[in-house]
């Protein structure tokens, strides 16, 4: 297959929320309230969420696109030092067209990636009230900018199931038929995803053929393997974490309950599972005798294929791998504007990830899964030979959608200083 025709949907973007958000999409009563979330600037130049009495700051490495890479840190940032496509939703149409994506699934930012700012807070009415916000904001402002370039994804407050239902509703009322959720809630001081507590969320899901997105560090925990080991380290160990919250879905009651759904591991790539699903058979094979464990006459990778969508990166898709690990729920992701991100050239590292595959496998696992998946139909919106890569990078080129790289820093890195000390504001403590 040739670069200009691939057609590419990513289930895993992620947006850094603009200043305004909240003000825009707040009830009218409760704007201008200071107990909702606000950006102000520090006197170090970094802009910041002020929310529940905690300073949120954006960090660099979330938003580093456009940037070489020697230019990357994980100090805090201002919106200043940043690509406008990271937070301005025309820009990163613009952004998508000259990368050749025509559509994305964004996670978010500060409420963290489901939500665990909004569930930490003390005020519940407050952060069911900004969280709501956030949906409006996401579903109306950001996709409704644009119909047919982005999949929306809800946040529901998973620290009360029967809001979380309602949410869950309201939002799949309007189209979102994807919501994030946490890979282990049971870190979050919630039950795990062994625990029948989270059945009517499932069952909600089912109905409604809404899928859980579980992203890597959903359950506000990375992997930190010694006190002075480098980002290098948590950086290789981070994507493949994913395969715990694989386990426990595998092993959990869930899917022998709700055989109709199907959960999303996002940015866990795909390189592992030929090792991870070998495993769960023999484990089965060898364990289910005592531990009770049943899947009829499937395998436990049978159900795994079935049941989980699984999205690559910068795997290399081999014949084997796409063999032994399925790809009828694999799909493709942009990661945009993370680190992890190829942008403007994620299209040359995608195809080069799947030499071997043939066309239709290529078509399947790049959008037409995606599509089908998250109930996503942009060729409603636009013809599907306006769709490719080359159309979608033709259209940038003539709106003058600037891909050169530069440096955006106004300020000195600061890799290795705590965030909360870089802040340099003082935040009201928590009563």
């Amino acid at each position: 297959m040739r670069i200009e025709d691939l057609i590419l949907v990513s289930v895993d973007d992620h947006v850094v929320e603009p200043p305004d958000m909240f003000e825009r999409h707040l009830p009218a009563k409760h704007r201008g309230d200071d107990a909702f979330p606000r950006v102000v600037r520090t006197e170090a130049g970094d802009d910041v969420w002020l929310y529940d009495g905690r300073a949120f700051p954006n960090i660099g490495l979330n938003a580093v696109a456009g940037r070489p890479r020697e230019d990357y840190g994980v100090d805090p940032t201002s919106f200043d030092e940043m690509r406008r496509g990271c937070w301005d939703v025309a820009d990163r149409v613009g952004d998508m067209n000259a990368n050749g994506v025509l559509g994305s699934l964004c996670f978010p930012s500060f409420p963290r990636l489901c939500g665990q700012v909004f569930a930490e807070a003390q005020d519940k009415d407050v952060a069911l009230i900004a969280l709501r916000a956030y949906n409006d904001w996401h579903v109306e402002s950001w996709c409704g900018a644009a119909p047919g370039r982005f999949i929306p994804l809800g946040l529901v407050p998973f620290w009360d199931i029967e809001l979380t239902i309602q949410e869950l509703t309201r939002n799949a009322e309007r189209g979102v038929k994807a919501v994030s959720f946490s890979e282990n809630p049971s870190k979050l001081g919630f039950p795990s995803l062994h625990s029948d507590h989270w059945d009517p969320f499932w069952a909600a899901c089912q109905d409604l053929e809404v899928v859980p997105c579980l992203h890597i560090g959903s359950s506000s925990t990375i992997v930190v393997t010694a006190p002075d080991a480098p980002f290098d380290v948590t950086a290789t160990l981070q994507p493949m974490n994913i395969v715990q919250a694989a386990a426990d879905l595998v092993w959990s009651p869930i899917f022998r309950k709700f055989p109709r759904m199907k959960i999303a591991l996002s940015e866990g790539g795909v390189g592992w599972l030929p090792y991870f699903l070998d495993k769960i058979d023999l484990v089965y094979k060898k364990q289910s005798g005592w531990t009770g464990q049943d899947y009829g006459d499937q395998l436990p990778s049978e159900v795994f294929r079935d049941r989980i969508i699984t999205c690559f990166l910068d795997d290399r898709v081999t014949p084997d791998v796409a063999e032994r690990a399925g790809t009828q729920n694999m799909t493709w992701e942009c990661d945009f504007p993370h680190s992890d991100s190829d942008w403007p050239t994620s299209p040359e590292a995608a195809l080069a990830g799947t030499q071997g595959l043939s066309d239709d496998v290529i078509n399947a696992i790049t959008h037409e899964n995606a599509n089908r998946l998250f109930s996503f139909d942009p060729f409603a919106h636009r013809p599907k030979e306006d769709c490719t890569v080359g159309a979608l990078r033709a259209e940038a080129a003539a709106a003058g959608v600037d891909t050169e790289l530069r440096s955006m820093r106004t300020r000195a890195q600061t890799m290795g200083v705590a965030a909360d000390a870089q802040i340099g504001l003082l935040v009201p403590e928590r009563n």
